[in-house]
């Protein structure tokens, strides 16, 4: 069972203290990044292979930094298989699976466009 959660108001907040909207979206808020965790949203598990398929345009270089930068938010996990040659996948952490909501509203309202 999830825990209850106390409303949540918007409001200008308190000069000195770090926005939650801004943190967020300087975790999430590059094109590349989001696109990364909509691919993953949609599809699961991927290759990074398969996500430079998807994520059309990004370069290999972009792709491992914004993977490691949503790593290191603990938004995805990586795990490396020993096989040869090795196999990587990247996951959504369930931190990162909870970014669903926002995707669907951000679409909802790109439908409205």
């Amino acid at each position: 069972m999830e825990p209850v959660m106390e409303p949540i108001v918007l409001n200008k907040g308190v000069p000195g203290e770090p926005c939650p909207i801004a943190k967020t979206l300087d975790m999430i808020g590059t094109k590349w990044t989001f696109l990364i965790i909509r691919d993953l949203l949609i599809g699961g598990t991927q290759r990074f292979s398969d996500l430079q398929k998807s994520v059309e345009g990004i370069s290999p270089k972009t792709l491992s930094l914004r993977l490691r930068e949503l790593e290191e938010h603990g938004i995805v996990s990586r795990t490396v298989y020993p096989e040869v040659p090795p196999r990587v996948e990247y996951t959504l952490t369930e931190k990162g699976e909870k970014l669903e909501r926002i995707f669907i509203e951000l679409k909802r309202f790109g439908l409205q466009l």
